[in-house]
């Protein structure tokens, strides 16, 4: 009896040994990119920068027709490009945004600072790192509020603002704004101040996929710049790390990342434009309002799928689209201005990883995006990912500057044809 109740049990165990290797190998055999180191430090890949790669039009899809590389960068840029790198040995940095004498400012959540990367000679290169915050709990957004030098600070738990000194590079008489919740998957708060002067924060899931029961959770809120009248201002957002306002509408646009486990190709990620007041489908539906069934069968979930925003524009799933930027009117050729240039992260828990690269979406002329095509390649490689770009921002001569959490770097590219 004793040996028969050991075989069963051996059995159980062999099935569930089994279940959770092949659940392991289905979400996980694509992880190094994501989670091993890069194969190469990049800097130490680096010639003098120089215009790289080239980039053709093929029917209604804009791909990619060359792959040289001309410089012994390990980046590929359309034709007229140059990429260089700016700052290097950051940790991991993320957002990035522009005190009122246009240094650079850069998060870096897992070290809980703050940085600034001054450029006094104008070489294209950061002089030094000066650390003008400290001690935060995973600062993630940073904004200044217009014609101020307030600097805001958005970490996990909490939206602080600080008297900002450009001279010094230094951050004092700490104000909080607003409390946050804390916790979960997602931890990452990003802030910015729109057109109307209100303060927006996006605040993500503490799940994959569930009901929420957190009112500020899968938002975007709006407050006034002193933290009062702090509302929802749209919803249904799983995980909308980066917004940016389009130059022209002054919509507001939004990247999302969509729910894993649902295979290599579902869900689409998005981007959408977010509208006051509106659901984006989160957790019942996702892309152009498809009834998640998965997690919800019922005709209610059904039904707000139905009344819900679709997205628009579908993104590869597991993309991990995070930063986006308009290409300025200055700096670039004027067919570019206006456009949209977003940053893939890059998968981890896709078969064959997908993204770890910054691609360019087209227009038709009344505002249809028809086609995508690779604007920066070369981060993902055989033998694994030597860099993630994260956050995407311009300099008003036209200069766009790429955070990457993997290789520690800022790059910075401008249009030299």
């Amino acid at each position: 009896m004793k040996r028969k109740f050991s075989g069963v049990v051996l059995i159980v165990v062999l099935v569930i040994a089994g279940y959770a290797g092949y659940a392991i190998w289905k979400n996980f055999r694509g992880i190094r990119p994501a989670f091993f180191p890069p194969p190469a430090r990049i800097t130490d890949l680096i010639t003098p920068a120089g215009p790289t790669g080239g980039s053709g039009l093929s029917g209604d899809r804009i791909t990619s027709a060359e792959s040289r590389n001309d410089t012994g960068f390990p980046l590929t840029t359309p034709p007229g490009f140059s990429i260089s790198v700016f700052a290097k040995g950051l940790g991991k940095p993320r957002v990035m945004t522009f005190d009122p004498n246009g240094t650079l400012l850069v998060s870096i959540p897992s070290s809980g600072t703050v940085v600034a990367l001054p450029d006094k000679n104008g070489d294209g290169v950061a002089d030094r790192i000066v650390t003008i915050a400290k001690g935060l709990n995973t600062p993630h957004g940073l904004a200044f509020r217009p014609d101020t030098h307030d600097l805001y600070i958005a970490e996990v738990h909490q939206v602080v603002a600080y008297t900002y000194d450009d001279a010094a590079f230094s951050t004092g008489n700490p104000r909080k704004i607003t409390d946050l919740p804390s916790g979960g998957n997602h931890v990452t708060r990003t802030i910015g101040f729109g057109p109307d002067g209100k303060l927006y924060i996006a605040v993500g899931s503490t799940c994959n996929v569930c009901v929420e029961s957190d009112w500020q959770r899968t938002k975007i809120l709006v407050a006034d710049p002193d933290g009062g009248n702090l509302r929802e201002y749209a919803s249904g957002l799983r995980n909308a790390v980066f917004f940016r306002w389009h130059p022209v509408t002054h919509e507001l646009w939004a990247t999302e990342m969509g729910r894993d486990y649902l295979g290599d190709n579902l869900p689409p990620d998005e981007v959408n434009i977010i509208k006051d007041g509106r659901s984006y489908g989160w957790p019942y539906c996702y892309g152009k309002r498809v009834w998640d069934t998965t997690f919800d069968d019922s005709e209610r979930a059904r039904n707000f799928c139905l009344s819900s925003e679709p997205s628009f524009i579908d993104i590869p799933a597991h993309s991990a689209p995070l930063g986006l930027a308009f290409v300025p009117a200055v700096g670039w050729p004027s067919d570019w201005r206006n456009t949209l240039l977003v940053a893939y992260h890059g998968s981890w828990n896709r078969s064959e990883p997908t993204g770890y690269k910054v691609v360019h979406y087209v227009p038709d002329a009344d505002g249809t995006y028809r086609g995508v095509e690779d604007f920066i390649t070369g981060w993902l490689r055989g033998d694994g990912a030597l860099g993630r770009p994260v956050d995407l921002l311009f300099d008003d001569s036209g200069t766009l500057f790429i955070s990457d959490d993997k290789a520690g770097v800022i790059y910075r590219i401008f249009y030299a044809g």
